[in-house]
């Protein structure tokens, strides 16, 4: 065998077993226990077999109202079931512990463990916190999710919520919304002057700087508001939601949104107590909000291209705001968005983490996304 013929049988010979060895080790499982390095065996060992740790959750919602509110409880659910009955999560709706949008100050304060809700409701005490939720013109469910979990905006949320002894996780995405139920066409940006619209959120702001005047009120509230004409118009979700709701029977002008295009809900814990649970338990409630935010906006989206085939049967007009009312909109989110900047740092800094990554998401899903879209 000459000098040439044995290098390239040894080197057949070295890849083969270099191979071999790889797909030998495929076959053996990784055992954990020994790299102790990253793990702390002492959080990990199984300390609630004989115990029941029970958290008690209120939620801004009706009990068991669709989507959000059953969403919650399968949330539920599911912990006791990972648990094996160790970690109970007790649902209370709106109004049984304390108020719809009383849930905040009653986490913070300790009066309730947890919470389910939405960041924008709190956006008196911190503007900052409306930007949790989406805005106007930004963030798509998808968007938002990448933004939280993988642009930081986890971390910008938690140290914010954490002033105020609170610890959140993402707890379901509405999807796209709806731009709102009005009991009189718009023509135009001059028939929005002085419509008293139920619309919260950063949302509201905006409106409020092309002539609206924007009212607060929680679910059980807006049907009647609307039916005797204290609200001229309200916003809620979408057609699967907006149709239980009623609102077509008064209101019959329904118009495509650009208000809220992905809204983060929130599953949101007592800072304190958060500490205090095992590791274990965390860990379960961590996968879990995984699985419920993930699951939520899916589930919306089902259930609006249904709810839609069923509105179009009852007389309800479908329409997109004029031109001149989304010109105005994306002026007055100029003006919001640079007010709030100068008068909140924590508005600015999370601003500035947002539209940095929305303008790269909006590059690539114009190369992407749009594209396919437009020629689907």
């Amino acid at each position: 065998m000459n000098r040439r013929d044995f290098l390239s049988t040894a080197t057949l010979t070295s890849a083969a077993i270099a191979l071999n060895g790889c797909n030998e080790s495929n076959h053996v499982a990784i055992d954990y226990s020994k790299h102790p390095k990253k793990h702390d065996a002492t959080k990990h060992i199984n300390i609630n077999k004989n115990k029941k740790t029970v958290i008690k959750l209120a939620t801004s919602w009706p009990a068991h109202f669709p989507i959000m509110g059953t969403g919650v409880e399968k949330f539920a659910k599911r912990v006791e079931d990972i648990s094996g009955g160790s970690l109970q999560i007790k649902i209370y709706p709106k109004n049984v512990l304390v108020p719809a949008l009383a849930v905040f100050d009653a986490c913070s304060s300790g009066q309730i463990d947890a919470f389910h809700s939405g960041p924008y409701y709190w956006k008196g005490k911190n503007s900052a916190f409306a930007l949790f939720s989406g805005m106007p013109f930004g963030f798509t469910a998808e968007e938002i999710n990448s933004w939280m979990l993988f642009g930081g905006g986890m971390d910008l949320w938690r140290e914010q919520y954490a002033k105020y002894n609170l610890h959140p996780f993402l707890g379901g995405n509405t999807n796209i919304q709806m731009g709102g139920w009005f009991r009189k066409p718009i023509h135009s940006l001059a028939d929005m002057q002085g419509l008293k619209m139920r619309i919260p959120g950063l949302g509201g702001e905006v409106f409020s700087r092309m002539g609206v005047n924007p009212i607060l009120l929680p679910a059980g509230e807006i049907y009647t508001s609307l039916e005797r004409g204290v609200i001229d118009a309200t916003e809620w979700v979408g057609p699967a939601l907006d149709i239980k709701m009623g609102f077509y029977k008064v209101a019959p002008y329904y118009y495509s949104g650009w208000h809220e295009p992905g809204s983060v809900l929130e599953l949101t814990f007592n800072k304190h107590l958060w500490s205090k649970l095992a590791f274990e338990h965390q860990s379960m409630i961590e996968v879990a909000s995984s699985e419920l935010n993930a699951n939520m906006a899916t589930e919306f989206h089902a259930k609006n291209i249904q709810a839609l085939q069923k509105l179009k049967k009852l007389n309800v007009t479908l329409a997109q705001f004029p031109d001149d009312v989304t010109a105005a909109g994306k002026k007055a989110l100029v003006e919001v968005v640079r007010d709030l900047s100068a008068k909140n740092d924590d508005f600015a800094n999370v601003y500035k983490s947002i539209a940095s990554y929305l303008t790269l998401s909006k590059e690539w899903s114009d190369v992407s996304l749009k594209y396919f879209l437009n020629i689907r």
